[in-house]
């Protein structure tokens, strides 16, 4: 699902150049709940980022479900995002809409889902994630584990291949906390679905099939 080889990235230019990524080296097979586990700031949210597509690939190789992202065009990226489902730390749902609207807007990426089916599928994902008697809440309604919930359900709606979640648990108490990851790994497991957790919340590694461990760019393990 997931090949890297010799990847380095760095953020700015000239004597302002700061290197992130050193060398990094990695497989990740498909249908694996993998945890990537460090400091903050070790460069965990920009490997995430590359391996999404949203950033650029500068140095090194990087295959992401079976598509290679160094020199990828802007229309392989935007083939490959839509096979990807993304779980962010602060959830970044639409606050005007509700929960089931927020994880439509999701399906209406893909032509598929808006031929038949969206608003069934809609329903069902967010009975899944424990969420049928909020299907019409707004955010500022519902808690920061039910508003995790729903981007879950969001990110999985449309049965990605992938999903990457950064710091998923970092904002919620211990119970809201592994709930959710439980959530994510049930839906994974059902879906076929390879997942990458980046997170340096200790209470959450026994979910794993492979953990991954980095410190200061480099990965230590994996």
């Amino acid at each position: 699902m997931v090949e890297i080889r010799g990847l380095n990235h760095s953020y700015g230019k000239g004597r302002l150049r700061k290197q992130i990524l050193f060398d990094l080296n990695l497989v990740i097979e498909q249908g694996k709940i993998v945890l990537l586990s460090g400091p903050s700031g070790c460069g965990k949210t920009t490997l995430l980022t590359l391996m999404g597509g949203l950033r650029s690939v500068q140095e090194g190789r990087l295959s992401v479900l079976g598509q290679e992202l160094a020199g990828a065009s802007r229309g392989a990226l935007q083939t490959l995002r839509k096979q990807i489902g993304y779980v962010f730390q602060a959830h970044n749902l639409v606050t005007f809409l509700t929960a089931r609207q927020n994880v439509r807007l999701s399906l209406e990426l893909h032509e598929r889902w808006l031929r038949s089916g969206a608003d069934q599928r809609v329903d069902e994902i967010l009975t899944e994630v424990g969420l049928a008697d909020h299907l019409d809440y707004y955010p500022e309604h519902m808690s920061g584990g039910q508003k995790q919930r729903v981007a879950i359900a969001r990110a999985l709606a449309a049965q990605p291949r992938l999903i990457l979640a950064d710091e998923p648990t970092a904002a919620l108490d211990k119970q809201s906390g592994r709930e959710v990851v439980e959530v994510m790994r049930r839906l994974s497991r059902q879906q076929g679905t390879t997942a990458l957790l980046v997170t340096h919340d200790p209470r959450i590694l026994d979910i794993a099939d492979q953990i991954i461990e980095m410190e200061d760019g480099r990965l230590l393990t994996g």
